[in-house]
């Protein structure tokens, strides 16, 4: 499924495509990018059957010291029986810091910028996949689906099997379920 443009305007297009995916595929985890809780609640709110996993983005993501994802959404997701993972960025991280600080290009953002080509969506969808299995709150060797976005919302969804930041190469990509076009 192509989308017309990124953005959040397909967040609920595509919801229906995992809810579908999730049911015909028998898929029991699905890893969801939220950075202020629009995608969250969503996801929340649909009857998924599987374990979902919020990841949101690291504290000081948008300014030092300030966490972007409400807390007492996190609260509610996780009270809920939904994960909730807030983490270092595992295709930027450190990395990021180093480049902007001595300049150039470091293999994790490389790799970063390659899976973008495929679109933001693509590359979420990886990097969220990996720190969801780094953090332990999904099996390793299962196809699980995860879902990101271009900027707000969601437009991206795969099966991936993902492996862990070590072995990231080792990673999966069964099938894109959604991404604009």
């Amino acid at each position: 499924m192509y989308w017309d443009k990124p953005g959040k305007q397909n967040t609920e297009k595509t919801l229906e495509v995992v809810k579908k995916a999730v049911k015909e595929r028998g898929i029991k985890h699905v890893v969801v990018a939220s950075s202020e809780g629009y995608t969250a609640r969503l996801f929340k709110d649909a009857v998924l059957d599987a374990n979902l996993v919020v990841v949101t983005h690291a504290c000081g993501f948008e300014a030092p010291g300030k966490m972007q994802f409400p807390e007492e959404l996190r609260r509610e997701l996780v009270s809920s029986g939904i994960k909730v993972l807030t983490a270092t960025h595992v295709l930027s991280g450190v990395e990021r810091g180093i480049s902007r600080k001595f300049g150039g290009a470091y293999p994790a953002e490389i790799m970063a910028n390659t899976l973008r080509m495929f679109g933001q969506g693509t590359k979420v969808c990886v990097e969220i996949a990996i720190m969801a299995l780094d953090a332990g709150l999904i099996p390793y060797g299962e196809d699980v689906i995860a879902v990101g976005g271009s900027g707000e919302g969601a437009d991206t969804a795969v099966i991936i099997r993902p492996s862990h930041a070590a072995s990231a190469f080792d990673t999966w990509i069964s099938e894109i379920l959604c991404k604009p076009a």
